[in-house]
């Protein structure tokens, strides 16, 4: 298709409409509402994560399309209860770029000059850091006091979550500031998993894994390592080694089931040797 005959934005908008349109609209698109649609936000996040985890290259300007389209989906839900529409979604997040980059945009505005100060990365997340603790005080004024963890959503991932309240939590100098106590923490709290699997106390033995995989991702906070990568790698890496063992299995004409445990750990240690490291 040539570019002339492409589709736009505005296409997109006006299909959206239609969906919608209660005449002649789709029966489906009609039912739905906000909170009908985030599962499928989520799925589409999660499709273009993987796309790119993939280098799936060929498919991500689609599965970019279908993370689009949940954002087109809010905005003429807002716009039939008259909230907002996808011109002050626009608006609002380039607003918000160009107030946490005054290092590119000069006094604040888009079309102004750029700005000369020469400033690194570490600089740039510093002051980003600042600016949004800026916003986020600013927007609870009005309230006794505001939490450095106000606005962390309730219902993120979480392992996520975890990071970002680690990452708040630094950001107001409630951190170690080397990593060998940060270790000594999980091996505390591995410690404290081992005491209450003593108890036998279930409660108990929830709080403190719960304990240990937070000190965990506070590591990987330390060592700059995303945990939800890492986690993302492993679970692929797992996944492959496991493939891998029951190949072996269907070989022997065995079922995983029926083997011993020497066996399992020797299919998995040949596994192991023939996939090689993780890529």
């Amino acid at each position: 298709m040539s570019a002339a005959n492409r589709y736009q934005l505005s296409d997109l908008l006006y299909l959206m409409a239609r969906l919608r349109d209660p005449e002649s609209g789709c029966p489906w698109d009609l039912q739905q509402d906000f909170a009908s649609i985030v599962p499928h936000t989520l799925e589409e996040a999660y499709e273009v994560a993987d796309a790119i985890e993939r280098e799936d290259f060929a498919h991500l300007p689609s599965e970019l399309g279908d993370l689009l389209f949940q954002v087109v989906y809010y905005s003429q839900l807002g716009q039939e209860l008259q909230m907002f529409d996808f011109s002050t979604v626009v608006h609002s997040i380039t607003e918000k770029l160009v107030r946490r980059h005054p290092h590119v945009f000069a006094d604040g505005q888009l079309y102004a000059a750029t700005q000369t100060s020469a400033v690194n990365s570490e600089q740039v997340k510093q002051r980003w850091e600042e600016i949004k603790q800026q916003e986020r005080a600013e927007q609870a004024e009005s309230e006794q006091a505001v939490s450095v963890l106000a606005d962390i959503p309730l219902n993120m991932p979480a392992l996520s979550r975890a990071l970002k309240i680690q990452k708040r939590a630094s950001s107001v100098g409630f951190d170690w500031s080397s990593l060998p106590p940060v270790l000594a923490k999980v091996d505390e709290e591995l410690q404290e998993v081992r005491e209450a699997l003593a108890s036998g106390d279930q409660a108990a033995i929830s709080e403190e894994l719960g304990d240990l995989l937070f000190a965990t991702v506070n590591i990987a906070r330390h060592l700059k390592v995303n945990p939800e990568t890492a986690l993302r790698a492993a679970n692929i890496k797992f996944s492959e080694r496991l493939q891998a063992v029951e190949q072996q299995a269907r070989q022997q004409g065995v079922a995983l089931s029926d083997c011993t445990e020497g066996q399992l750990d020797a299919m998995w240690n040949l596994a192991k040797q023939t996939l090689g490291p993780a890529k």
